[in-house]
């Protein structure tokens, strides 16, 4: 009997060893696995700090490339998005020869040349119904006036007011055409129209009678019959 019980304590000790020796070998497997986890979890949390790192140093990056853009846009004006240049004709009108563009933009434009007889423009013209500015128009609304067809006539400081008067006294019996100062030009006096320019000597010059009837909605005008009247002042 004595030997039984022994017997039967061996085998429950054996057991209970045997169970406890699993215990163990679950516990190093369950550390095992959350060793390993831990060590995903850091090198993710590492990857991901490295990651978002670079990508705000790439966004500062992108910021100050673009503030730095914007403000070379600013100063320096948007495309007229115009190819080519002027050829000259025997009475003395600049016609140019490239491409105008014609898109509706409400940034300032940069134009290739000045005054500028056409690219890309504001959505508002300048009215131009016989109108006579005292103060510089912007260029990109007087271009849209160009496109309906309007003459442009522009002055200098160093035009004499004699020529000044004479011309805006013709400019305020012409529909479709307006006169105001611009003193980034090359000649004192000029007549511009969408692709065409021309610089008179005087009010009197016989080309400003003969620029005002060959361009005043003449046939280079893109929008002929647009409209002159309740645009920007």
């Amino acid at each position: 009997m004595g030997s039984a019980k022994n017997s039967s304590s061996a085998a429950r000790k054996a057991r209970i060893d045997e169970m406890r020796r699993a215990e163990r070998a679950r516990e190093r497997r369950n550390r095992a696995l959350t060793i390993g986890a831990s060590v995903v979890v850091v090198t993710g949390l590492v990857v991901g700090g490295v990651v978002l790192v670079n990508s705000q140093s790439d966004k500062k990056s992108l910021t100050a490339s673009d503030s730095k853009s914007g403000s070379d846009s600013d100063s320096k004006g948007g495309s007229a998005g115009d190819s080519g240049h002027f050829t000259a004709g025997k009475d003395g009108v600049r016609t140019w020869s490239g491409t105008l563009s014609r898109t509706h933009v409400t940034t300032r434009v940069s134009y290739p040349m000045h005054p500028p007889v056409g690219g890309n423009h504001n959505p508002v013209w300048a009215t131009c119904d016989g109108t006579v500015y005292t103060k510089p128009l912007q260029d990109e609304n007087a271009v849209h006036s160009l496109e309906h067809g309007a003459v442009w006539v522009t002055y200098t400081s160093k035009a004499s007011k004699a020529d000044v008067d004479l011309l805006a006294a013709k400019v305020q019996k012409t529909p479709y055409s307006m006169m105001s100062p611009y003193e980034n030009q090359a000649a004192p006096l000029m007549l511009s129209a969408w692709g065409r320019q021309v610089a008179v000597k005087s009010a009197s010059d016989p080309e400003v009678d003969k620029f005002f009837t060959a361009y005043v909605q003449g046939p280079q005008t893109p929008e002929p019959g647009a409209a002159c009247t309740s645009g920007a002042m």
